[in-house]
Order: C-alpha cells, then structure tokens, then sequence
C-alpha cells in the first residue's frame, strides 16, 4: 500500500461515522424545520424573532425522553398531572400575540417544563416563570440550564393562579393552559398598556374555546377574541367542585 493510501485510511479512522445520537439529532433538526415551514408560517406566525426562536430552540429538550418524539407533533403532548406542551402552532400565536418586545417584563403562569417562557427569553423577555408541579419544574429548570443564560428565566414554585405579585407590574402574561375566566387579581398585576394571553373555555355546550388578547389601559382591562383553539384545563384555574346531594 502507498503512502498515500495509508494516509487516506488513517483520515477516516480519525474520522467515525454518525453514530446514531448524530442520526437523531439530524432528524430532530429536520422535524423543527418542518414545524416552522409547515406548522407556523402557513398559520399566521410571522413574528421574523419568534419564528428564529422557535427554529433554534430543540421542543423534545423539554420533554420527558420517552415523549421526545412527539416533540414537533401538530397536537399537544400529554405530560404528567393531567397537563400538556401546547402544539406548536398554538403556542406561536399565543407568544405573537403579546407582541414581546426587547426587555419586556414577561409572567408565564403555569409553565410546565419551560418551553413557551424559553421562547420568550429568546426573544428578550425577561421572564418569571411560575410552576407548582415539582416534576415539570425540574424538567424546565434543566432545560435552561442547558439552552440559555443563566437567569433568563426565573422559576418560582407556586400556585399559577395567584400570580407573582412581588415582581407586578409586568409588560406581558402568558397563562400557559385553558382557563374558565381571567381572574381580576392577575389583571392588576400588568403595567399599563400590558398584555395578557391564553385560552379561554367555551362558555356554553357546542361554543369552541378560543385564544383571547387582553389589554391593561387607562386603569382598565379589557379582553378581545383572536382565534378558536383548544388545550387542557390549568388544573389550579379550575373552580373548586360543589357539595352532590
């Protein structure tokens, strides 16, 4: 053998082949693709900085392994204690909606494992996030650990449906789930001209739930329809059951 076939061989001992992290990898990547060229821009998500977010940020590193497939599903990922990642495109416009600005001061109540307030942080919010399920939290909290600055996001654990009045008045609210009303109390934690999103449930048999936009202005708040959609119930937002006779 010639020398420069031995040093052609030498190169590729020196250089393995994929192995099949690397194949996974490769086709998490192509499933994120998708879900931005497929899920979000044909859906109404336009935002240039969300869409960056979203196509950077790996959904199945907030996911429990097991579920990591369904990560770019166009549907919601059942997670433990009866909660869920909302779908992609849900999300997307949930997030557009609010309109994130660089630096804004951004709530996200009921949180999960972190994937909707790292988007805001990507996009320049400055966020609190707000969970009271300890399993989801440490998945959140090591996903940060691993995708973003340290303090991008800061976890309380907590009741969601109490707020975070200590940090009020914020600029932007996510509650990350469907909710029967919005409650006065986390209205009066948004700066003036503050946003507040999420999922409102129908409030008759046959109605659809629907994304609502809320706006705090000159001392008073209001909520308008964007669009139908569905998600789980945020369990701690859900009136308590009365007494059966």
């Amino acid at each position: 053998m010639d020398k420069a076939a031995m040093m052609d061989l030498d190169r590729a001992a020196a250089t393995p082949s994929k192995t099949a992290a690397a194949d996974a990898a490769d086709a998490m990547a192509a499933a994120r693709r998708f879900m931005v060229d497929g899920q979000l821009r044909p859906n109404k998500v336009t935002d240039p900085a969300l869409l960056a977010a979203m196509g950077r940020l790996p959904r199945e590193a907030f996911l429990p392994p097991h579920l990591a497939p369904l990560a770019y599903a166009d549907e919601d990922v059942r997670l433990p204690g009866g909660r869920a990642l909302i779908e992609p495109m849900v999300i997307a416009r949930l997030l557009q909606l609010l309109r994130l600005r660089e630096g804004d001061r951004m709530l996200v109540l009921g949180a999960g494992t972190g994937y909707a307030a790292a988007v805001a942080a990507t996009c320049g919010a400055r966020v609190v996030a707000i969970e009271s399920d300890a399993v989801l939290a440490g998945l959140a909290r090591r996903a940060w650990s691993a995708l973003l600055p340290a303090g991008a996001v800061t976890l309380v654990q907590a009741d969601p449906a109490e707020g975070h009045a200590a940090g009020a008045p914020y600029d932007a609210i996510l509650i990350e789930g469907q909710v029967p009303t919005v409650p006065e109390s986390l209205a009066a934690q948004l700066a003036e001209g503050g946003r507040l999103v999420t999922v409102l449930a129908a409030a008759e048999r046959g109605q659809a739930s629907r994304a609502v936009w809320g706006l705090r202005q000159g001392g008073s708040f209001s909520v308008t329809d964007a669009f139908d959609c569905a998600t789980l119930p945020l369990p701690q937002f859900q009136p308590a059951p009365g007494f059966v006779f």
